[in-house]
């Protein structure tokens, strides 16, 4: 393999990574705080591209694509905090809450896929890059978009990093996470903190999906396929521990580049589950997950 393929494998799996990280980052959120897995998270991806998509295009309302970003995400703020009142919240603390949100948070996600189609129709859309033109980087040439993608993504995560650990709320998210009875024992609003929680994970998704939406062309099932990687990260990575979430998410795009250029597109998403198996074969508790006496 010559220096200049070398390079264009890596640069891949480092855009592949940072998508992935923000988008595992948000799942793996949930899941710590409130031990539940959101299949509506890929759909929240989706949806977070379409409300840019319509406020900057010229077919919508032609406004500023910053402007767009903030809208969306404001929006996908809203929607994440009403999900988890509507369809979550009524199931805190009942045995079978796991299993019932699985069923709720599917029907969510088929709903909002419908909406979608309904909405915004069937014909394929495109967002405007944030970043236009061209940069080189290791050697190559690559999109202002994806070096842009590959630079933002470490400082939203190092953002949402700094938010959990130095502020009070982002201190209440991790108490309810660790124990919640304890945590309101000490005065801390559970029920804030899980749609500070749910709010947050819907913005990552929605401002993940305005990354790819700029590289890939925008459909309601934008998000299915990172929805899967995103869950074979987070148990890859370790369940609840959200550092060993971003670190398996680099190295999953790092791996799928590789695997894509020696097995084929068509195979790469087999081999990577081949892979995940085998570590979990030698650590069930996943790669950084810390093991359980």
């Amino acid at each position: 393999m010559s220096l200049d393929a070398f390079s264009a494998l890596l640069v891949s799996g480092l855009v592949l990574g940072s998508i992935y990280a923000m988008m595992a980052s948000g799942l793996s959120l949930v899941w710590t705080t409130l031990g539940i897995f959101n299949f509506a998270h890929g759909v929240f991806m989706a949806l977070g591209a379409y409300v840019a998509w319509t406020v900057s295009d010229a077919a919508g309302l032609n406004l500023w694509l910053g402007l767009a970003i903030a809208m969306s995400v404001a929006f996908m703020a809203g929607l994440g905090i009403l999900i988890e009142r509507t369809v979550v919240r009524p199931f805190y603390g009942q045995r079978d809450m796991l299993l019932i949100t699985v069923m709720t948070t599917l029907a969510v996600m088929m709903f909002l896929e419908k909406g979608i189609q309904m909405l915004w129709g069937p014909r394929l859309k495109q967002l405007r890059p944030i970043v236009e033109g061209k940069v080189s980087l290791l050697g190559i040439t690559i999109s202002a978009q994806e070096a842009f993608i590959i630079v933002i993504a470490p400082l939203v995560l190092a953002a949402l990093w700094a938010f959990l650990r130095w502020t009070s709320t982002g201190r209440g998210i991790r108490a309810v996470g660790q124990n919640p009875d304890a945590a309101k024992l000490i005065g801390i609003n559970a029920s804030a903190m899980f749609a500070v929680t749910f709010a947050l994970s819907a913005v990552l998704a929605g401002f993940t999906g305005i990354l790819l939406g700029s590289l890939r062309l925008l459909t309601p099932g934008l998000g299915a396929e990172p929805l899967i990687k995103a869950f074979i990260i987070v148990i890859f990575g370790g369940m609840g521990s959200l550092a060993g979430t971003i670190g398996a998410a680099y190295i999953i795009g790092l791996v799928e580049a590789f695997l894509i250029t020696i097995v084929g597109f068509y195979w790469a998403p087999s081999a990577l589950f081949l892979i995940l198996i085998a570590v979990l074969l030698v650590r069930p508790e996943g790669l950084f997950g810390r093991r359980v006496a």
